[in-house]
């Protein structure tokens, strides 16, 4: 599913506290070379849950289980048939099935006008995940014509229904639409449902607004701490490198090198540019593991390719032997994505 405009953009804000922070001084657990993740001290016990968890069509009516079965099952022609008459007679469970098969093209050629028909059949039917995906497609006026208000009427729906994407981007609506505290004083409750269920998106939003103390309310650096670790979890990558930073330099309680960096280096690894800036300063400086000169040539060239330039690491590459930087070019050209 398709992310509308994130909430950083909506409230004008140039970027999260990790832009803007520095490497703390050099740790003293610099003994350690490669801390596990952090430890349960800093993760949540709820799991994680990716966020895009309501895209999938919900469980069906009585009477289309069988379709619904064969569409967990990979069956897609079968649960196409099955699905194709109740949808018919206006199930609401079957018509969403329909139409995600022909929106991702499951066992069918990809037909986004037929899935855009069966989204707006569904929506009109009471389907949350339809109501979702039909008012996105109407904020975007590709398969359909642009409507922005029936895009609303219908998120908000979704979003009353309990769907917790729904509820994150309807969130994101009221806070564009109303720019300000009433934006987001309106939005707030929709964004701690959609967080509470477990969407990255929306734990990181809040994670902002209660750091920042964005919309009147007061900062609380103590609860922004733990959305932003929530958010880490579910695998934000943009949230990692902040709680690595986060957890470094002792915002929003104690300090915690190991910590820091251990999410420092599940963000590098994901592929995120900046946190592969820092991972080598952090090696250089031996903060939260021992200094490895191979591994920071190896982050800072992979940044670099991806256009992230820093005079202080290209001076640090400079004044390696030749051998040494072989090696982190060596390295870095081996690196694979590990998420």
């Amino acid at each position: 599913m398709k992310r509308i405009m994130l909430i950083l953009l909506a409230l004008g804000l140039q970027g999260a506290v990790a832009a803007h922070a520095q490497p703390a001084a050099p740790s003293p657990f610099a003994d350690n070379d490669h801390p596990a993740l952090p430890q349960d001290d800093y993760i949540p016990d709820e799991p994680a849950v990716e966020a895009d968890t309501e895209d999938a069509p919900e469980t069906p009516t009585e009477g289309a289980d069988i379709a619904y079965g064969a569409f967990q099952r990979g069956y897609y022609l079968t649960a196409l048939e099955f699905a194709l008459p109740r949808a018919k007679l206006g199930d609401p469970a079957a018509q969403t099935l329909i139409a995600e098969i022909y929106s991702e093209g499951l066992g069918v050629p990809k037909d986004p006008d037929e899935a855009a028909f069966w989204y707006s059949a569904a929506a009109k039917s009471g389907d949350p995940a339809a109501q979702l995906k039909y008012a996105l497609m109407l904020l975007e006026g590709t398969q359909v014509e642009k409507d922005r208000n029936r895009a609303r009427e219908l998120m908000k729906k979704a979003a009353d229904a309990g769907n917790s994407s729904a509820q994150f981007n309807y969130g994101q609506l009221l806070i564009t639409d109303q720019p300000g505290s009433e934006g987001i004083k309106a939005a707030l409750p929709y964004m701690l449902a959609s967080a509470e269920a477990g969407i990255a998106d929306a734990q990181f939003a809040l994670a902002q607004i209660r750091a920042y103390g964005i919309g009147n309310t007061e900062p609380d650096l103590d609860e922004a701490r733990k959305w932003m670790i929530r958010a880490a979890r579910s695998g934000y990558d943009t949230a990692q490198l902040d709680i690595a930073v986060w957890l470094i330099d002792g915002i929003g309680g104690d300090p915690n090198f190991d910590a820091g960096f251990g999410w420092m280096r599940r963000a590098a690894n994901s592929g995120n540019v900046m946190a592969q800036n820092r991972i080598a300063h952090l090696y250089i400086n031996a903060i939260g593991t021992r200094p490895d000169p191979i591994e920071a040539a190896k982050w800072y060239i992979l940044s670099r390719r991806a256009g992230l330039e820093d005079a202080s690491l290209e001076d640090f590459f400079q004044g390696l032997t030749a051998e040494e930087q072989k090696a982190g070019i060596e390295a870095a050209n081996n690196f694979r994505s590990r998420f």
